[in-house]
C-alpha cells in the first residue's frame, strides 16, 4: 500500500520541488497540494494522507493554526517546511518534530522522509499528536494578558486559537469570513481560525455593531468606507484596510438601515 501525501506551501516552486523529489520514490502516492492553510484543513480533513509536508509561514492560516484547526489527534504524520530562524528551528528539535529547511536539499529531504516512513509503518501517530502539542505550545507566542473578571469580558469575543484564548474586543475585529467548517476572524494585527457557524457569530457580534451582508461574510459596520455599485446591480463593500467584501441582495435592505441608524 502506498503512502498518500500532501503538500502544502503558498509558494508553487516549493511545492514543485517537493513533488519533483516524491516522484522518486514508487512507494509514495500524491494525494493533493494546497496553497493556502485553509484548503490544508479541508484536505486533510477529506483526504486523510498518511503525511503532509507543511509550510509553517502562510498567510492569514499558518501552518500552527492548520495543526490547531485539525486538531492534534487527528493530524497526519507532518514534515515541517519551515525558513525560520535558529530559535525556531531548536524548538523543532527540542520537540522531536521533522523539518525541512528553505532551500531544501536532497540528503535532508531523503533523511525526512526516510524517518517519516518509519513513523507510519509503525503506527506512531499518537505520540506524533503528543509532540504537535508541545511543539505548538513552544513555538506559538503567547497572547497579552488581559483581566479576566466578568466586567472585562461582557463586550469581547472569546476567541480559541493557537492554543490559547484570546479576549477580542468588538473594535478590534473588522471582519468575519466562513471558512468550510470553521469561520475566520479579522482584526488589523492577526487571522485567527475557530471552529465555529456562521449563524452563532452573527447571534453573538449583531448587537455589538457587526451586519451580516454575505453568507459567508458579516462585517464590523465601523469599518464600512464606502458601498460601490456594480454593473450587475449589486454592490461592493469596501472596508477601512480597503478589503473588498460581496453584498449579496438578500442582506442589503438590513445594511442599509443599520447604516442609516449609524448616520
Amino acid at each position: 500500500m502506498k503512502i498518500r501525501v500532501l503538500i502544502v506551501d503558498d509558494e508553487p516552486l516549493a511545492r514543485e520541488g517537493v513533488l519533483l523529489r516524491i516522484e522518486r520514490h514508487t512507494d509514495i502516492e500524491v494525494v493533493g497540494e494546497c496553497g493556502n492553510g485553509s484548503d490544508a484543513i479541508r484536505s486533510i480533513l477529506s483526504l486523510k494522507p498518511d503525511l503532509v509536508f507543511l509550510d509553517i509561514k502562510m498567510p492569514k492560516v499558518t501552518g500552527f493554526d492548520v495543526i490547531n484547526a485539525v486538531g492534534v489527534e487527528r493530524m497526519p504524520t507532518v514534515i515541517f517546511l519551515t525558513a525560520y530562524d535558529e530559535h525556531a528551528i531548536e524548538a523543532f528539535r527540542i520537540h522531536a518534530a521533522d523539518y525541512l529547511l528553505k532551500p531544501v536539499e536532497d540528503e535532508r529531504f531523503e533523511e525526512s522522509l526516510a524517518h517519516a516512513k518509519e513513523e507510519i509503518f509503525k503506527n506512531r501517530i499518537s505520540n506524533r499528536g503528543q509532540q504537535l502539542s508541545e511543539l505548538l505550545n513552544a513555538a506559538l507566542p503567547a497572547p497579552p494578558l488581559a483581566n479576566q473578571g466578568e466586567s472585562q469580558t461582557q463586550d469581547r469575543l472569546v476567541i480559541r486559537s493557537g492554543g490559547h484564548v484570546y479576549l477580542l474586543k468588538a473594535e478590534d475585529i473588522y471582519s468575519i469570513k466562513a471558512e468550510g467548517d470553521y469561520v475566520s476572524v479579522h482584526t488589523l494585527k492577526k487571522t485567527h481560525l475557530v471552529r465555529e457557524t456562521m449563524k452563532n457569530m452573527e447571534q453573538r457580534l449583531t448587537s455589538q455593531g457587526f451586519q451580516r451582508v454575505h453568507r459567508s461574510c458579516i462585517v464590523n459596520l465601523e469599518y464600512v468606507r464606502e458601498l460601490i455599485a456594480q454593473d450587475s446591480g449589486d454592490y461592493q463593500i469596501i472596508l477601512r484596510d480597503d478589503t473588498r467584501v460581496k453584498l449579496s441582495r438578500n442582506y442589503r435592505d438590513a445594511l442599509y438601515e443599520r447604516l442609516n441608524a449609524l448616520g
